[in-house]
């Protein structure tokens, strides 16, 4: 199997640390002229301790990392290929001591995790990437990764997550786990909306008996295998991406003050961890209430400090400023800041959005351009942070015509759509002003699509 396909994410990480470790060594060389001993002259010892890596010296350290990565995945593949073709792979029991009761056993050498084989000698090119989560999410010591495979594996059989696709919870948590979207790097983004846990009635029949707290629990593994239809173990130069973006909104969130919620939580919770590595890139939690944090606190407790190093917390306030670190905003729902409508039949997250910087106690305008009559212009805009008031008129390129006011000015609270018929050229212009002590970013689209005028039907 080619080299590449089984160190395509490693090498992300040991750049990123590679790069982590210059940041370090520059800070320590900076500092090294602040040592002097009480004569003036420069400590040697301070001078030894803090002494920069030199070039060659990171590069050999990070090819000893690579090949130390390598080394544990190949190990890996070893270990689950003689497991694999030893049919013990499902068992806690060791090996097959004699060819003749390994004959007599139904080899499952078809063995797959996600549609990928796990037997190596397959060459699928997935399967290394597969391994590799195991192995980060065991900090590459072979056997610990190899023990949570086999747990994981012996898990989905016990629990039949195969067909848990298949199996239906109602239309009333359909609108609580959903997908749409990417973020900019391609991770498909799953939300989780919180909120509707608030109505009594939904809570009494998704936690009121164990048989219903079991169930919710089923119902969150579906929905995280229906995500990772969505995922692809191709590797670099394959397509697709093979972890994803959970964002989690906890507005009108009820707190986990009942004892089922927080024992259904830390079970799902401790699942996820144990059966599915690596496979989400970031966790955005938005809308956070101060009573969260508590919460959290006691959550992260049961898991790992790699899990816990992917979570992003965003208050009520700075959602849309969070979110669009990561999301485009033609790809942002409205409700979270961005630009996506459900159902649009004006725009697609193809047609991408500008952006414009007002800065504190200033007035910014947008213009949008239009030449010819006889079209319809459409635009939306957003303002991440809000508090901004606006206005949007219609300034007709013959001086002798008559502006026409689109929209008085007002505060902006939410994301704008507007259209105005053009029947003489001219240009829209929108005028934000920021009052407020921090810049504000505007990101805005428009198009302009032909129309026939109402009162030619009427003639």
């Amino acid at each position: 199997m080619a080299e590449s396909s089984q160190i395509s994410e490693e090498t992300k990480d040991d750049e990123n640390s590679h790069k982590h470790q210059e940041l370090i060594h520059h800070g320590r060389a900076e500092s090294m002229d602040m040592d002097t001993d009480d004569d003036g002259s420069r400590s040697n010892f301070h001078a030894e301790m803090k002494k920069p890596m030199r070039p060659e010296e990171q590069f050999i350290a990070s090819i000893q990392m690579k090949k130390s990565r390598r080394k544990a995945l190949t190990e890996f593949r070893s270990r689950v290929e003689d497991a694999v073709l030893g049919n013990y792979i499902l068992k806690d029991g060791k090996p097959h001591e004699s060819k003749k009761m390994l004959e007599n056993e139904n080899l499952d050498q078809d063995i797959s995790l996600w549609g990928v084989p796990l037997l190596p000698s397959k060459g699928h090119e997935g399967t290394d990437i597969i391994l590799l989560k195991f192995l980060k999410a065991r900090d590459f010591k072979v056997s610990e990764a190899f023990n949570m495979l086999r747990r994981t594996l012996i898990w989905r059989r016990e629990f039949k997550t195969d067909g848990i696709l298949d199996e239906n919870f109602g239309p009333e948590l359909e609108n609580v786990v959903f997908i749409k979207g990417t973020d900019k790097e391609g991770h498909p983004l799953c939300y989780n909306v919180c909120g509707a846990f608030k109505d009594r009635e939904f809570w009494r029949k998704t936690f009121g008996s164990e048989d219903k707290c079991e169930e919710f629990v089923r119902w969150r593994v579906q929905s995280m295998e229906r995500v990772i239809q969505n995922l692809s173990f191709k590797g670099e130069g394959g397509g697709g991406v093979d972890s994803m973006v959970q964002i989690m909104d906890l507005k009108n969130s009820p707190r986990p003050s009942n004892k089922e919620l927080r024992l259904v939580t830390k079970k799902a919770v401790t699942l996820l961890q144990d059966n599915y590595p690596e496979l989400i890139f970031r966790h955005i939690i938005i809308n956070v209430p101060f009573w969260y944090y508590a919460s959290h606190t006691l959550i992260s407790k049961f898991i790992s400090q790699r899990t816990k190093s992917k979570f992003i917390l965003a208050r009520p306030s700075n959602v849309a400023d969070t979110l669009l670190k990561f999301v485009a905003p033609e790809t942002l729902p409205v409700q979270y800041g961005g630009l996506k409508r459900e159902n649009d039949n004006e725009f697609s997250s193809a047609d991408k959005a500008r952006e414009v910087i007002v800065k504190t106690g200033t007035i910014e305008t947008i213009e949008i351009p239009t030449p010819e009559d006889g079209v319809t212009v459409v635009w939306d805009m957003t303002v991440v942070g809000w508090d901004v008031t606006y206005k949007e008129e219609f300034i007709p390129e013959d001086e002798g015509s008559y502006e026409i006011l689109l929209e008085k000015g007002k505060k902006m609270g939410e994301s704008v759509r507007n259209s105005f018929y053009i029947n003489e050229p001219g240009k829209i212009v929108i005028t934000v002003g920021n009052a407020t002590y921090k810049k504000k970013r505007i990101f805005y689209r428009f198009r302009s699509k032909p129309t026939v005028p109402m009162y030619v039907y009427f003639e």
